[in-house]
């Protein structure tokens, strides 16, 4: 337990870079106040509140709800239709299904659950292993490797001598590289019994996961704590063992504070749906209305009313959404099943027919188009550059190779400065495993320029928190550097550098690198810098600069003393380091060289980009890279087809300038796009609505230097000013903002980790997989979902007119025509599988849809389902229920004494109807598809010994009810056939003419 003085809880920070706010004073092995329950829990619902957060889930929809009033109506004697179980066991069986799905999800959840709060862990000062659930803030806890961390943790002790261990993090932040941790100095060596002697304090619980601010004392000697001296809730721990003093708990973890639900995403398609439903409730209260009207509104006609509602509540049909929900679920399946695209994860099943509606793909660039496989291809000295086969000269100048002119040993000498400094300069870590060498670092760059180092005869043999050991391999001569100070890389500063001791030497030297932007004001002033980082873009290289400055005993000194003080700060923490490092070092570096990193392109970028500009959609690649890198990217991958004139927009700070570019942009909407994040800052500033609707418009877009802030406010901007789709795809965690503000977003598992693909709605692990996600998986998703909910709309419309029909004979007056097993049966056994099978359907076969990208512009004009293809299926229900029902009255009778006769020919010739509807809708025929119409129509056979409340059996042994509903099923069907052929014959549809071809 602990002992906490402390006046948290009174606000959680925010995120931030450096959190602030109350402190909460950590003491090991005392009792204090008490903190949030170490017990994860994911679950949705516990047992009492189950069934009621369900049914508020569920009747908060209109149509459910809907249909709860008519079942509950039932019970009332003077509006009771037929039997309850009509109404009731639809219903019934939707929230069956829905209940059933929550709860297994709910289940598994728990299991999951269950599973992490139930293991042990070795706690000190305990005799017996602790469970996580159990676990409070002071606990001290020995994590083991490969165990998890099971709360946020302060690291005090480490089975390594220096205190170094690494953790795995890609269950926190999806990054796959192993992270270094640090043992406090105070507290590495100290027995495990005197540990409780230490206090901790530590800045209220934050969401930021890359910053720590904290302090660690012990009798009168302090030290700061920074991110490096954490272990957070579901890291690993990837080597040796450790003792850390857990902090926060619960729902205070960086893990659970960075647990958010997941912005529920409703497809495009359930949107029109939902529209065209509010049409046929109008339609239901329409049609009751008028029939009461047309009877004299006699009697107590409100009843009528209410009775006509429920008759014709069938119009709208429960199993709709049911339906669209299977379907949805047989599509990921198929999605994931695809071998093409292995390993494709669909991870939010509600939008998979948005994949067939998108009109603008935005796309990051860096292990998005390109590989993230990092290769050194050129470096550059000043007066002259290397690549190619020229890096061979670089290794004699590495191995020391002698030189007769002057010039050439100064060359020489450069050189080896430059491959020195980055041998050096960089936060990788060597790892042998099993014999083998491999690197470990945040950044593939970083790892692609040690290898490098490597091949040109300087080895990175060894590197721990203090020192670094390289091997000159020419002479293998081992070279060991102290390490005084290490500055790591951020988005922010765009720079990284350390401070080294040559002990032999007895030189202290101060290496940085970083993006040009930055560098160029660092270095010493020079005439070549900015044309060779131009040359190296445009060659589609990533661009690094490097500086040193040699330190004097008494200038460290003077900076470690100032840098200390701003170290122990708890306020602005970063800050005040920040501002140490410019003042002290970041000041006329040497200007060693400029080296270029190339980023292959993914595999089939090119045809995929193509086939996808050629399916009508607009193109946005979304990047922080330097202007040049991204142009001659776009052009290499074949973003901007060659010839396409790139008008490029950077540097602007003026809105009058601003206001040009803009009219400029409108007069050209057929060019492509180049604009860097600070002018783009600008547009957004001033002219967002304007700016907008020009840029939307062009056939590209490349904005370069963006932050993933603008990336996500660029998707939603695009959304709100188009109301179109937009698919967002990326794989780094900078790309996250962007893929959740997207409808349909796409992670790609990457170098960069998992972040980005556990946060979208689908997974990849190519580009090239995005097309037949789209041209393919999109086309059938949205083609037979609209078809699917046309149909069950049909369905529910034809036997509402019939009964529409029957009641006007029966002089307006409210009487059922189908009851009980008929009624339940209709939506249920009789035609459920044949209409559900529909989901099967192809129009084209998968070559054709790759082949003809165009066909994929039709998808997002909406044809497939719009108000005339709506109102189409609404006349084909009107013929087709007046020509059933009217027919069967007039050659059976309507007479009462007839009544079951005339209902056994209606019942039959409607359900033979649907059925052969749903073979001529058939594009594509399967044997599931076959099987279900032989299966269904068994199925009504077999049933109908049972039916004898309904139909007249005796009549189904003569010929007339043969003959009869023969006549009336081709009367309801003929014509619609005909019209389908002639209509394909002399206006046929897209698909019908590429099937052709």
């Amino acid at each position: 337990m602990s002992k906490i003085d402390n006046n948290d809880d009174e606000d959680r920070a925010s995120e931030e870079e450096e959190p602030s706010g109350p402190v909460r004073m950590v003491v090991p092995f005392k009792k204090g106040k008490k903190y949030p329950s170490n017990a994860i829990s994911n679950a949705k619902y516990n047992p009492i509140t189950f069934l009621p957060i369900i049914l508020y889930e569920q009747f908060k929809f209109f149509f459910n709800l809907y249909f709860l009033v008519v079942a509950l109506s039932q019970i009332i004697p003077s509006l009771r239709i037929g039997y309850l179980s009509s109404y009731v066991l639809p219903l019934a069986f939707v929230l069956f299904v829905t209940m059933s799905k929550e709860a297994i999800d709910d289940i598994q959840r728990r299991r999951r659950d269950a599973e992490a709060n139930k293991e042990g862990y070795e706690v000190l000062g305990r005799t017996n292993e602790v469970r996580s659930r159990d676990l409070k803030v002071g606990d001290l806890v020995v994590v083991k490797k490969d165990q998890r961390v099971p709360a946020d943790m302060i690291l005090l002790k480490s089975s390594e001598s220096n205190g170094e261990t690494f953790i795995r993090t890609d269950q926190l932040d999806g990054e796959t590289d192993w992270k270094l941790r640090i043992a406090c100095p105070l507290t590495q060596s100290l027995p495990d019994e005197h540990l409780g002697s230490v206090e901790i304090t530590a800045t209220a619980p934050s969401k930021s996961i890359h910053s720590f601010l904290g302090r660690i004392s012990l009798d009168s000697a302090s030290l700061p704590l920074s991110i490096d001296n954490t272990m957070w809730t579901n890291t690993v721990l990837a080597s040796g063992q450790a003792v850390g003093c857990v902090i926060y708990t619960g729902t205070e973890t960086r893990q659970a504070m960075n647990t958010s639900k997941a912005r529920a995403k409703i497809g495009l398609l359930e949107l029109e749906i939902n529209n065209l439903s509010k049409i046929l409730c109008v339609c239901v209260f329409l049609l009751s209305l008028l029939l009461v009207g047309l009877s004299g509104f006699r009697g107590q006609w409100w009843i009528s009313l209410f009775r006509f509602l429920v008759l014709f509540s069938s119009i709208i049909p429960v199993s709709l959404r049911v339906n669209l929900d299977l379907g949805k679920s047989v599509y990921a399946f198929l999605i994931e099943h695809d071998k093409s695209i292995p390993e494709t994860i669909v991870r939010t099943s509600t939008i998979p027919e948005d994949l067939g509606r998108i009109e603008y793909l935005l796309t990051d660039k860096t292990g998005t188009l390109t590989q993230n496989d990092m290769e050194l291809k050129k470096i550059h000295v000043g007066t002259v550059s290397y690549a190619g086969e020229a890096m061979d000269e670089v290794a004699s100048y590495v191995q020391g190779t002698s030189y007769s002119t002057r010039s050439r040993r100064d060359i020489a000498v450069r050189v080896r400065d430059l491959v020195f400094a980055l041998a050096v300069c960089h936060n990788v870590t060597p790892v042998i495993e099993d014999g083998d060498l491999s690197y470990q670092a945040a950044s593939p760059d970083e790892i692609a320029i040690v290898k490098w180092t490597e091949t040109v005869g300087l080895l990175l043999l060894k590197r721990d928190r203090t020192s670094i050991t390289l091997l000159h391999q020419g002479s293998k001569a081992e070279q060991r550097l102290d390490i005084l100070q290490n500055f790591p890389f951020s988005s922010d500063t765009k720079r990284m550098g350390i401070i080294v001791r040559d002990s032999e030497r007895d030189e202290i030297w101060f290496f940085q690198k970083g993006a040009d932007s930055v560098m160029a004001r660092i270095v010493q002033k020079n005439d070549w810098l900015e044309e060779e980082t131009g040359n190296m873009a445009r060659e589609g290289l990533r661009t690094l600069v490097i500086g040193r400055k040699k330190l004097t005993t008494e200038a460290y000194n003077a900076f470690l003393e100032k840098y200390t003080s701003a170290s122990l700060m708890l306020k602005d923490r970063d800050g005040e380091m920040a501002k140490v490092v410019t003042e002290y070092l970041e000041k006329d570096l040497e200007l060693l060289g400029l080296t270029g990193v190339e980023d292959k392109l993914q595999v089939d970028v090119k045809p995929s980009l193509e086939l996808l500009r050629n399916a009508g959609i607009k193109i946005w690649m979304l990047t922080g890279d330097k202007v040049e890198t991204a142009r001659c990217v776009a052009i290499s991958a074949k973003l901007v087809p060659r010839g396409q004139y790139v008008h490029t927009i950077a540097g602007m700070t003026r809105t009058d300038v601003a206001y040009d570019q803009l009219e400029y942009l409108r007069s050209r909407p057929d060019c492509c796009l180049l604009i860097d994040g600070e002018s783009l800052a600008l547009f957004l500033e001033n002219f967002k609505k304007e700016f907008f609707e020009a840029a939307v418009v062009l056939p590209a877009v490349i904005a370069c230097r963006c932050s993933p802030t603008q990336k996500a406010e660029i998707a939603k901007l695009i959304k709100t000013s188009t109301k179109k789709r937009v698919c967002c795809i990326g794989d780094g965690g900078n790309d996250v903002s962007m893929i959740q503000a997207a409808d349909v977003g796409v992670g790609i598992v990457g170098k960069e980790g998992r972040q980005a693909s556990l946060a979208a709605d689908f997974s990849i692990n190519q580009f090239c997989y995005l097309t037949k996600l789209l041209v393919w998986h999109g086309r059938n998703s949205y083609k037979q979902s609209a078809k699917l909910a046309q149909f069950i709309i049909h369905r529910g419309l034809i036997i509402s007119i019939a009964q529409a029909v029957y009641s006007i004979s029966s002089s307006f007056e409210p009487l059922a025509l189908y009851q009980g097993l008929l009624l339940v049966g209709y939506a249920t056994i009789y035609t459920m599988m044949p209409v559900f099978s529909m989901v099967l359907d192809r129009d084209v076969d998968e070559d054709v849809a790759e082949l003809y990208p165009e066909l994929y512009k039709e998808l997002t004009e909406g044809r497939s389902l719009s108000y005339g293809t709506f109102f189409v299926w609404v006349l084909i229900s009107v013929y087709q229920g007046a020509i059933i029902q009217g027919l069967a009255q007039v050659l059976v009778g309507l007479d009462m004494s007839f009544f079951l006769q005339m209902v056994s020919v209606s019942f039959t010739a409607l359900l033979l109807n649907e059925l052969l509807m749903v073979a001529i809708e058939i594009i594509t025929w399967n044997k599931i598809m076959i099987a279900t119409e032989i299966v269904t129509f068994g199925a009504f056979v077999a049933s109908i010994p049972f039916l004898g409340d309904y139909f007249d059996l005796q009549y189904l042994l003569t010929g007339a009810f043969y003959w009869k509903t023969a006549a009336i099923t081709a009367s309801a069907l003929v014509p619609i056939w005909l019209a389908k052929v002639i209509r394909k014959r002399f206006r046929p549809p897209t698909y019908a003419k590429v099937r052709q071809r």
